[in-house]
């Protein structure tokens, strides 16, 4: 797991570990079953470490840990929610960030999306110069058209989450 998604799913408020467990759950749906909870612990500890989050014991429970971003984890999300870098391996931190960024009010997640988009567009108008450059049936003209299949796919699931935000901004 990303550590800037634990960093964003923190953002709204401090919460313990298994706080943050179950929105990470809640946020993934069925893709969230299979999270491992240690592996949320490891990466909670590692950002500790690292200055980006800070720690207390709760008043009921010492052995219960409340973790907080510092001025370096927000600065930290900032910039996640900022970068435009795709395509990932995996759709699901772009969609954490969507829900990060609307929970703790970081960010306008139709924004998030429409700067996606942008960013994908001018990659896609790239790889299709690209291909119309090279010959008809080589190798590289194939891995172009892969490259604007997948961005175009891409941009499609982008236009479904736009939907997905617009809608739940006017349900609201």
């Amino acid at each position: 797991m990303q550590q800037e998604v634990v960093l964003a799913m923190l953002a709204k408020e401090p919460t313990h570990g298994y706080q943050l467990r179950a929105r990470l759950r809640d946020a993934l749906g069925p893709l969230g079953e299979d999270m491992n909870a240690g592996h949320v612990y490891v990466t909670l500890s590692r950002l500790e470490k690292a200055g980006f989050l800070a720690t207390e014991a709760t008043a009921e429970r010492s052995d219960r840990k409340v973790y907080a971003l510092t001025a370096a984890g927000q600065q930290r999300v900032a910039e996640w929610i900022a970068d435009v870098g795709w395509p990932r391996p995996d759709l699901a931190e772009f969609h954490l960030k969507l829900i990060a960024a609307a929970a703790a009010g970081l960010a306008d997640p139709v924004t998030i999306v429409d700067t996606q988009r942008r960013e994908l567009l001018r990659r896609l108008r790239e790889a299709q110069r690209a291909a119309m450059a090279e010959p008809a049936h080589s190798d590289a003209a194939l891995l172009l058209e892969g490259i604007v299949l997948r961005l175009q796919a891409d941009l499609r699931w982008l236009e479904a989450c736009e939907q997905n935000w617009t809608h739940r901004r006017s349900a609201s």
